[in-house]
C-alpha cells in the first residue's frame, strides 16, 4: 500500500498568500517534520500536508488533509488566545480510554461493520488506520461531529477545536505506524498469550503500555478470524489459558472482556452470531438468552457462541455482558416493533421478554433502565396510530377487551392515563350500545359479557376514578338490559316456591351474570325477599335432599345451612344477614 500513497506539503505566505506545493515525500513523518520545520523557521505563514492515494480500479487520487497549522489559520480575539482548547481527550493514550473507544465506535460504525472490526483493533492496527485515512470525509466528519459536541459546551470555536484534535488523532495514527514499523507490536501464538502477559507485567512494566502491546498483539492475532463467530471463539480460548498470577491474569481478562464487549455492542456481529430471525421479538428473546447464560433453542450454532453462552452462565466477562445488556435496552428504547404485523403477538411477545429479563436484574442490569424501556415502548403502543388500527376492526364489546389486554401488558401510569382516553368513547357510543340491546343474541349472555368486561375493568391498573366511571357505565346499561327484558319481573311472577326462585337468582348473582351495581343490589334485594318467605328454609332444605340424598338416606342439614351461606357470600350477602332474613 505504501507504494500507491505520497505526501504533499504546501506552504502559504502573507496573511492572504495562497497555497504553493513546497515538496512531495514519500514519509508521513518527513512530511509533517518538513511542514512544522517551514513553520519554526518562520518561512510560511500557514502549511498543511495532505496525503494522496492512488486507486487502482478508478485511476483517480483521494486527498485527505493530515495536518495543518499556520499564524491566520483561525482568527481568535485576544482573551481567547491563551484560552483551554476544551478537548475530550489532551493526549494520545487518552484516546484508548473506555469513554474514547465508545464514542469513536459510536462514529465509525460503518466502517468497523465492514471491516468486521472492533474499535480496539482498529486503533492498533497500522493497516486499518490507513485504511479510515483513505476514506477522507469519514475521518474528517467523525472529527467535525466531536468537534461540534464540544463548541457546544464550550466557548472555544469549532475550527480550533477541530485542528487540536486532528492534531492529537495524527500523533495517535503516527504512533501506531512507528510502532508497527519497529515491529514493536508481538506476534504470539494461540498458546502464548499468557507468556507474553506475565513479560508485559513485570513489576518494573508500565501498566499503560503494557496493555497497549497486549491489545496490539490481539488485534494482529485476530486478523486471522474468518468471522465474528471465530474470533469470539480465538479471544475466549485466550482467555481461559490466562495465567494464575494477579497482574498478567487480569491483563488478559480485561483486555479479552473490552475487545467482546465491542463485539457484542455492533449490531453487524450480534446479527451473525446469533442468527437471523423473522422479527426483532424473537431476535430479542435470543439475546435475553445469551444474557441469562441459557441454552438457546436453536441448537446450530457457532462455538465461539456456545462458549460465550457458558461464560455468561458462570458470571464471567462482566463488560461483555453489560454490553449484552446495554444492547436489550437500546433495542427496546427503538422505534422498531417487535412484532410488526400483529398487535396481540407485540403484546405477548413484550410480556414474555418482560417475565424473563427480570431474572438478570442486579449488576449487569438496573432495575431503572430496564423500567425506562418497557415504559418508552409501551408509549408507543398506546399511541393513536398504533392503537386505533388495533381496535378499529372489532366489534363494541371487542374494543373494550383489547384495550384491557393492551392495559395487562403495558407499565407507566402516564401510559395508563393515556389509554383510558380511548374506553369511554366507545363506551358511550350508538354502536355499543345497540350491540347489547340487540335480541339477537340471549339476555343472560349479553349481562354475563358486560359482567365479565366489569370484572376486567375492576381487576385493570387503571386510575381508581377512571375504574369506577366506566364500571357504573357498564352496570347501567345492564340495569337498562334487564328492565327491558324483564329478567327479574319474570323469575318473580314465575310459579315456584321462595326457594326456588332464590335458587335461580343465587345463580346469576354468583355465576358471574350481573354487574356490580345497582343490579346486583337488585337482585340480593330479591333474594333476601325470598329468603323471609314463610317456608323458605324447609323448602330450600326439601329440595337440597332430594337433590344430594336420592337414595332416601337422612341429610346433614348443617353442611346444607353451610352451603347455602357460602352461596349467599359469592352473591355479596354476608352470612350473619342472611341468617337474620331466613324464615322458618
Amino acid at each position: 500500500m505504501a507504494s500507491q500513497i505520497h505526501y504533499e506539503v504546501f506552504r502559504r505566505v502573507g496573511a492572504k498568500g495562497g497555497w504553493t506545493m513546497h515538496e512531495i515525500v514519500s514519509s508521513r513523518e518527513n512530511a509533517i517534520a518538513q511542514a512544522q520545520g517551514l513553520m519554526a523557521g518562520e518561512k510560511a505563514t500557514g502549511v498543511k500536508v495532505v496525503k494522496e492515494t492512488y486507486n487502482d480500479e478508478t485511476g483517480d487520487y483521494l486527498s485527505l488533509k493530515i495536518f495543518e497549522d499556520g499564524h491566520n489559520q483561525v482568527k481568535l480575539a485576544p482573551a481567547q488566545e491563551d484560552a483551554p482548547h476544551a478537548l475530550p481527550c489532551f493526549k494520545p493514550d487518552d484516546l484508548y480510554s473506555y469513554h474514547a473507544r465508545q464514542t469513536m465506535a459510536r462514529l465509525l460504525g460503518d466502517f468497523l461493520m465492514r471491516n468486521r472490526i472492533t474499535i480496539t483493533e482498529l486503533i492498533h492496527r497500522a493497516d486499518m488506520l490507513e485504511k479510515l485515512e483513505a476514506t477522507g470525509t469519514l475521518y474528517q466528519h467523525a472529527i467535525q461531529k466531536i468537534a461540534v459536541a464540544q463548541a457546544a459546551s464550550t466557548t472555544t470555536p469549532v475550527q480550533q477545536i477541530v485542528k487540536s484534535l486532528n492534531e492529537l488523532v495524527t500523533q495517535a495514527c503516527n504512533r501506531v505506524y512507528r510502532d508497527q514499523r519497529k515491529d514493536l507490536f508481538p506476534d504470539p501464538g494461540p498458546g502464548q498469550f499468557a507468556g507474553l502477559a506475565r513479560k508485559l507485567s513485570e513489576p518494573s512494566g508500565d501498566r499503560t503500555k503494557a496493555a497497549y502491546l497486549f491489545n496490539g498483539a490481539l488485534a494482529r492475532h485476530l486478523k486471522e478470524a474468518r468471522g465474528w463467530d471465530e474470533k469470539v471463539l480465538m479471544l475466549i480460548t485466550i482467555m481461559e489459558d490466562a495465567p494464575d498470577e494477579e497482574a498478567p491474569r487480569k491483563l488478559v481478562l480485561s483486555s479479552v472482556d473490552a475487545i467482546l464487549a465491542e463485539c457484542l455492542s455492533g449490531s453487524a456481529a450480534l446479527h451473525e452470531l446469533m442468527g437471523s430471525a423473522e422479527n426483532l421479538g424473537r431476535a430479542l428473546n435470543k439475546l435475553v438468552t445469551l444474557f441469562l447464560g441459557q441454552t438457546p433453542e436453536d441448537e446450530a450454532r457457532g462455538k465461539g457462541l456456545a462458549a460465550l453462552t457458558q461464560h455468561f452462565a458462570a458470571d464471567d466477562l462482566p463488560e461483555a455482558r453489560t454490553a449484552v445488556a446495554g444492547r436489550i435496552i437500546a433495542e427496546f428504547k427503538s422505534n422498531k416493533r417487535l412484532c410488526p404485523h400483529d398487535m396481540a403477538d407485540e403484546l405477548k411477545t413484550l410480556r414474555g421478554i418482560a417475565n424473563r429479563i427480570v431474572m438478570g436484574i442486579g449488576k449487569y442490569l438496573s432495575h431503572e433502565d430496564l423500567i425506562g424501556a418497557f415504559t418508552l415502548r409501551s408509549k408507543r403502543l398506546v399511541m393513536q396510530e398504533a392503537l386505533g388500527r388495533y381496535i378499529a376492526d372489532a366489534e363494541p364489546d371487542e374494543k373494550i377487551e383489547r384495550i384491557l389486554f393492551v392495559e395487562e401488558n403495558i407499565i407507566g401510569a402516564e401510559n395508563k392515563r393515556q389509554l383510558a382516553t380511548y374506553v369511554m368513547p366507545v363506551l358511550n357510543s350508538a354502536a355499543f350500545e345497540n350491540h347489547f340491546h340487540t335480541a339477537g343474541t340471549p339476555l343472560l349472555q349479553r349481562l354475563q359479557r358486560l359482567a365479565q368486561l366489569q370484572s376486567r375493568m375492576r381487576r385493570s391498573g387503571f386510575v381508581d376514578v377512571t375504574r369506577a366511571e366506566v364500571c357504573d357505565r357498564l352496570d347501567k346499561l345492564a340495569t337498562a338490559m334487564e328492565a327491558r327484558g324483564r329478567l327479574f319481573a319474570g323469575i318473580a311472577a314465575r310459579p315456584g316456591s321462595p326457594a326456588d326462585k332464590a335458587q335461580t337468582l343465587l345463580k346469576l348473582a354468583a355465576g358471574g351474570f350481573l354487574t356490580e351495581g345497582a343490579l346486583s343490589a337488585q337482585a340480593r334485594a330479591l333474594i333476601l325477599d325470598c329468603l323471609s318467605r314463610p317456608g323458605f328454609l324447609s323448602g330450600y332444605l326439601a329440595a337440597q335432599a332430594k337433590t344430594q340424598q336420592p337414595d332416601g338416606a337422612v341429610p346433614d342439614s348443617e353442611a346444607m345451612m353451610a352451603d347455602l351461606m357460602q352461596t349467599l357470600g359469592k352473591a355479596g350477602i354476608t352470612a350473619e344477614t342472611g341468617l337474620k332474613t331466613i324464615a322458618a
